[in-house]
């Protein structure tokens, strides 16, 4: 199973908004014969792929095992059902980690129960879980996975007191950030990144990668005809206010969103790129809008790049997300800590018992 997840893992950020899924099969003596993946929307299935990998290599599977991180679907939709192709094939078990949440396509492992087939769930589904993690909030919650990723000092600094931020953390680090960019559907920043930065937020040093929806919270359109982000490396989205003057930006992809009384309307903008098929969001913007994500309950994962640096002064990497006292706190389980060059990396998720409600005073 943990060969199928880390199958699944290569299809990250190519597979929205369907699951990524990885699939092993066995012979009836136990030994790998195929193996597969979901490649993008639209593309064979994983249990497709790993039958057609042995069917190459002249192997029988009839009698063994198929290993799948996420129930087999059992509805015909762009490709026909995934448990009925187990059942032609004559496996004797399956075995899946995720079950199916969906409506639609779940059922699968009843399907094949019923064709006489010995079907057992949950092997390692919190791993299988967490890497299909975007698709699971977005069946379960109607709205996209968001990822809030930050740089910072040991001491909390996104930057120092002259405003300078460039570069905080190592090359190691930054490169591992445009992983995160290329398997995230969405990318957001605020129009205070914008006006310090002119950042880019395409995807630099990887090959065959579908670049992300560059997304700019921009309350009063303020942002300049000649930005970086609106060129033609990846497509963009400029979201303002509802009475913003957007003449200036002829051609340019423009929503109008809400105001909150404090920015523009996070669950809004979330229920807008849900409807556009956006499943996850990388969450790259300032202290400012990280602190209206978490105090709106949106942030889902938070990946920290923390450099051996101390600066004293400075913004904190996290602004006002409304939250006045410790009893408050946004709580986190840490599930990685890995060394980038010379800095940390740290992923942590909210814990269960924890949550936020209030919001925050932030002007995007």
């Amino acid at each position: 199973m943990r060969r199928a997840v880390a199958l699944a893992a290569r299809a990250l950020g190519s597979t929205s908004p369907n699951p990524v899924v990885g699939c092993v099969l066995l012979d009836a003596d136990g030994r790998t014969v195929g193996e597969g993946w979901h490649r993008r929307a639209g593309a064979p299935h994983a249990e497709v792929e790993a039958l057609r990998d042995a069917a190459a290599s002249g192997h029988d599977v009839r009698g063994g095992t198929a290993v799948v991180t996420l129930e087999p679907c059992n509805h015909t939709g762009r490709t026909g059902p995934c448990a009925q192709a187990l059942i032609d094939a004559g496996v004797a078990r399956v075995v899946y980690a995720v079950a199916d949440p969906t409506p639609t396509a779940g059922g699968g492992a009843a399907a094949l129960a019923a064709a006489g087939i010995d079907t057992e769930g949950g092997l390692l589904a919190d791993e299988a879980a967490a890497g299909n993690a975007a698709w699971l909030t977005a069946v379960l919650r109607h709205r996209p996975f968001v990822l809030w990723k930050y740089a910072a000092t040991l001491d909390g600094r996104s930057a120092a007191a002259d405003g300078t931020s460039r570069w905080i953390t190592s090359a190691e680090a930054r490169a591992d950030v445009h992983r995160l960019r290329a398997e995230a559907d969405a990318v957001v920043v605020g129009a205070g990144t914008l006006r310090a930065d002119d950042p880019h937020l395409a995807v630099r040093g990887a090959e065959d990668v579908t670049q992300p929806l560059r997304v700019v919270l921009d309350t009063h359109a303020s942002v300049k005809p000649g930005a970086r982000v609106l060129d033609d490396a990846a497509p963009t989205l400029i979201a303002v206010g509802e009475h913003a003057d957007t003449r200036h930006l002829p051609g340019v992809d423009v929503v109008r969103l809400p105001h909150d009384g404090t920015g523009l309307d996070v669950h809004a903008l979330l229920t807008e790129l849900y409807g556009r098929g956006i499943r996850s969001v990388l969450l790259e913007g300032g202290p400012a809008l990280a602190g209206s994500f978490v105090a709106a309950g949106a942030v889902d994962r938070v990946v920290g790049y923390l450099a051996p640096a101390l600066l004293g002064a400075g913004p904190a990497a996290l602004g006002d997300a409304g939250i006045g006292t410790i009893a408050h706190a946004l709580r986190l389980d840490v599930t990685d800590v890995a060394r980038l060059g010379p800095d940390l990396r740290i992923t942590a998720t909210p814990t269960a018992s924890t949550t936020t409600s209030t919001t925050a005073p932030e002007e995007n």
